[in-house]
């Protein structure tokens, strides 16, 4: 027995005691399982069958708190996980997140609902099947894809992965949660570039340092133009010492076959971000990219540190590379190619480092330990 009384006794106490009876019945049953150790399977088949005879009996009040406490245990069963999700009300979601266990057979029944809140706080969790995950992507729901976005036990791979690189395009929240993680290529964000802050746009950049990449569309139109590098430095350098950022908007537009709204986010990005791409797409060195970025930059504030950054980068970033990157700005490739094992990111094979050898131990020096011990402990 679970601690109270056999099935027909609360039985009979139902049917003679009214609803008010029914109440404290059911949250008394509810309060002793939740204390209760693991029950056996005889007992957890008692259990379930007296709480869905009382579950329906009680008031809505009732109901609610039962399930609440009903909640807490670690142990329920498919079914009393079922009456808990039936009966918990404004409480469910917050369930759903922190429960110790949900049977996959919960979870799919949740999702068949259709609610996105509730889909949303299963995504949430760390013990989805691929059977579940599968049914959530399905929602195409927002919400649901942004508490995804944030769950670090879900490693995002295949159609999964390009699901959430392609809501990344369209929602500013799933680029930020993904941006933060370790374990999501950054590069796949290239198209959500101008919706990340200036840490995080650095951080797609660097995502292609020593990374091969596929052909881009863009880099014939920068070859067929005549622009001369130290042409398009000194005029730049000019604007934007001039703070004719308007100016700097058309140039680029005339230069770059981009979208005068996309070049006039890069002429108005103070961090650099962006002009460093445009800069490295024409074939800046590190010498002459810096004089633009130095004139381009905020100088609310000291830019050393991200001006160094940016000259790591010139070395590490290929023109190929931020070519391509340009060509995912006009939506011009398919940013899944760099899954492919011949783009994947570079990785410095780490040095191994030998084991501490034991060095035999030298008899001589043991002797001339042990004798100066023993001189110590004459002297004292």
């Amino acid at each position: 027995m679970i601690g109270f009384q056999p099935y027909e006794t609360f039985q009979l106490l139902i049917e003679t005691g009214g609803v008010d009876r029914t109440n404290t019945l059911l949250c008394a049953a509810c309060d002793a399982f939740a204390r209760r150790g693991r029950p056996t399977g005889a007992e957890m088949e008692q259990f379930a069958a007296l709480a869905q005879r009382l579950f329906p009996a009680a008031a809505p009040a009732a109901r609610a708190k039962a399930a609440a406490t009903l909640g807490r245990s670690e142990d329920l069963s498919p079914e009393l996980e079922q009456l808990v999700v039936r009966h918990l009300g404004d409480d469910l979601p917050d369930f759903l997140v922190s429960a110790p266990r949900l049977s996959e057979s919960t979870m799919l029944k949740v999702i068949s609902s259709n609610d996105v809140t509730l889909g949303a706080a299963l995504a949430r969790r760390a013990d989805l099947s691929n059977g579940v995950l599968g049914r959530l992507f399905q929602m195409n729901s927002r919400k649901v894809y942004r508490a995804i976005a944030t769950n670090t036990a879900i490693v995002p791979r295949g159609p999964y992965l390009s699901a959430l690189a392609r809501s990344a395009q369209m929602d500013h929240q799933v680029a930020w949660s993904l941006a933060a993680r370790e374990d999501f290529d950054a590069a796949l964000l290239a198209p959500a570039f101008f919706d990340l802050g200036e840490t995080d746009r650095v951080k797609v950049i660097n995502a292609f340092s020593q990374r091969q990449t596929p052909a881009a569309p863009i880099k014939r139109t920068l070859e067929q133009l005549s622009v001369a590098t130290g042409e398009l430095t000194r005029a730049l350098m000019k604007l934007f010492s001039e703070n004719r950022r308007p100016e700097v908007t058309k140039l680029l537009h005339q230069i770059t076959g981009l979208d005068e709204v996309r070049c006039g986010q890069i002429a108005h990005d103070t961090s650099g971000a962006a002009l460093f791409v445009v800069l490295r797409a024409f074939g800046c060195d590190a010498q002459d990219g810096l004089k633009v970025l130095i004139h381009a930059t905020s100088h609310d504030e000291d830019r050393s540190k991200a001006l160094a950054q940016f000259s790591k980068l010139f070395e590490t970033v290929s023109v190929d590379a931020t070519a391509f990157l340009m060509s995912a700005w006009r939506g011009e490739v398919n940013l899944l190619d760099m899954t492919k094992p011949e783009y994947k990111p570079f990785e410095i094979e780490r040095r191994r480092i030998p084991p501490p050898q034991t060095r035999e131990r030298n008899p001589v020096v043991d002797q001339a330990i042990e004798a100066l011990a023993r001189i110590g402990a004459r002297a004292s």
